[in-house]
């Protein structure tokens, strides 16, 4: 990538919690890091269940879609935040993430700093449902525009050494990946709002639409358009959330003329529609 990453806090908080950290389907348009104090808990993503233990920091990405359990005691520090920049394509997008590494003192450090340096971030309500909403998104990201410079740079600034930790560990999506469709998916990224065909992009790397169908399925186990309306409708959860756009508005704005279809390929990815995602909990 040709730019450096522009991560922006949402939430830093404490919580000492006790069997009452069991949440299903959660699936939001930012990341999470945690650093673990004390107890135990689980999270299942990507058919995997994770133990989150003492001493340890861990990442969800965004959109990543998991479940919390927990069944006793359970202390940990939760940071959300989203990268913000000129093009959709995040790290997330091109990079793997390890979920856990080992936190030292210098990372509790960081971690405790930035609730200090953010006292009023916490979560009113711990409930996935009631604060990943567009309302309780946008209050919080209009936090940052209250903030003095001093304040943005040094929240930037433990934000981005937080992330070297698992920067450092990423690896490449493209590792064990066709090079031609790595290359498309850098261009589906970089051109997410426009309209895109398949033949389009069969004809960037001198294929018939046929062959990159198939291969782009073999590669990603979906089929392009399937991936392309993927990515569409993620960008929509974020504009949904952090601006005042109307439907269609946003519609157009990712090339997808016809509001109707629109309305039913977002449903079909979030399971409502964008008028409900953006109105869920409008009130809490």
């Amino acid at each position: 990538m040709n730019r450096h990453p522009d991560f922006i806090l949402l939430n830093v908080g404490h919580s000492r919690l006790n069997a009452n950290w069991n949440w299903s389907r959660i699936c939001s348009p930012f990341a999470r890091i945690y650093l673990v104090e004390g107890g135990e808990a689980r999270t299942r993503m990507g058919g995997e269940i994770f133990h989150l233990k003492p001493g340890h920091l861990y990442l969800i990405p965004p959109f990543a879609l998991h479940d919390d359990m927990c069944e006793g005691h359970f202390d940990l520090y939760y940071i959300h935040f989203y990268e913000n920049g000129p093009l959709p394509e995040s790290l997330f997008d091109t990079h793997l993430f390890p979920m856990e590494l080992p936190a030292t003192e210098f990372h509790r450090m960081l971690v405790r700093r930035l609730l200090e340096a953010n006292p009023d971030r916490y979560l009113r309500h711990i409930d996935p449902q009631i604060y990943d909403n567009a309302s309780s998104f946008r209050r919080f990201d209009a936090d940052n525009s209250k903030m003095p410079l001093c304040s943005t740079i040094e929240t930037q600034g433990i934000l981005y050494q937080l992330m070297s930790v698992f920067i450092r560990e990423m690896g490449h999506k493209s590792a064990n990946k066709d090079k031609r469709i790595f290359q498309a998916l850098q261009y589906i990224h970089a051109n997410i709002n426009q309209n895109i065909s398949i033949s389009q992009l069969a004809d960037l790397y001198c294929m018939t639409s046929d062959h990159f169908i198939r291969l782009f399925r073999k590669e990603m186990k979906l089929t392009p358009l399937k991936y392309i309306n993927q990515k569409k409708m993620e960008r929509a959860q974020i504009l949904l959330t952090t601006t005042s756009q109307t439907v269609r508005q946003i519609a157009v704005d990712l090339s997808v003329e016809n509001v109707s279809y629109f309305n039913r390929l977002f449903r079909q990815h979030a399971g409502k529609t964008p008028t409900q995602f953006r109105n869920d909990h409008v009130n809490i």
